[in-house]
């Protein structure tokens, strides 16, 4: 899908890790200042397959005040407050079938609730679980993750790169949940469409903010799938591509 009227752009949603952030885990000054810029024009929302945690403390250092999305889609929040706006739990029995799997293998356990992450396989039943990941895996360690839950009804399995480390994180959400059913619940909340935003990401999990979404931007080092589906493609995280697709690409559409 393709935005017609440029003029009608509604929103630009960001990932975080190897998109808004370099491998380091830090934001460049040039991407910063870019961003700040842009947020004066557009509301700039973080989509993170990361805890609240972490989309809170990056957006409230860029001073947006747009709802984010972080938890792979699984919850929006108000930036400012803290407070969440939507959220899609995985369910309890769900989430035991994700953690037991991780247990078994002897992965990292990250479990967000309403109240912040829980790592202990003992916590997890006290807590309306929104999502279960692990982080830290080979690619072909998360590769078998996510085909031993292809068939499960209710659990949704997607991977993500990890620039600073060069490994992969897994994210375990309720079916059908994702950036794309994120992008469009902000649309709502935002009184717009999903099809008038601009996404920008690098990796597997950004495909369905990628469909969902009017126009896109690949990071370099996005894997060819999604660069299939992107309109511009960014130089390096290393090169503050981000930055440059905002100048080069977004910028001039909105001025």
């Amino acid at each position: 899908m393709v935005i017609s009227d440029t003029n009608n752009i509604a929103a630009f949603l960001v990932d975080l890790d190897g998109t808004l952030l370099g491998r380091d885990e830090k934001i460049a000054p040039r991407v910063e200042e870019t961003i700040r810029h842009l947020s004066k024009r557009l509301p700039v929302c973080i989509a993170t397959g990361r805890e609240p945690g972490d989309a809170l403390n990056f957006s409230r250092q860029l001073g947006l005040t747009t709802p984010q999305i972080c938890d792979n889609g699984a919850l929006i929040l108000d930036p400012i407050t803290g407070n969440q706006l939507w959220s899609a739990p995985i369910g309890q029995g769900n989430a035991k079938d994700v953690v037991d799997a991780l247990v078994s293998r002897e992965a990292v356990i990250l479990a967000t609730h309403p109240g912040g992450t829980v790592t202990s396989p003992d916590e997890i039943s006290r807590w309306s679980v929104t999502r279960v990941s692990t982080i830290d895996v080979v690619e072909s360690f998360a590769d078998e993750l996510i085909a031993q839950f292809e068939a499960h009804p209710e659990i949704q399995a997607v991977k993500a790169y990890l620039p600073y480390n060069g490994l992969w994180a897994v994210n375990f959400t309720a079916k059908g949940v994702t950036k794309g059913t994120a992008a469009k619940r902000l649309g709502q909340i935002l009184s717009c469409e999903a099809a008038g935003m601009i996404a920008a990401g690098d990796s597997y999990n950004d495909m369905p903010m990628f469909e969902a979404c009017g126009l896109n931007i690949a990071m370099k080092e996005a894997p060819d799938e999604l660069k299939a589906l992107a309109d511009y493609i960014a130089p390096s995280v290393d090169e503050d591509g981000l930055a440059v697709a905002v100048e080069e690409f977004v910028l001039p559409m909105i001025s």
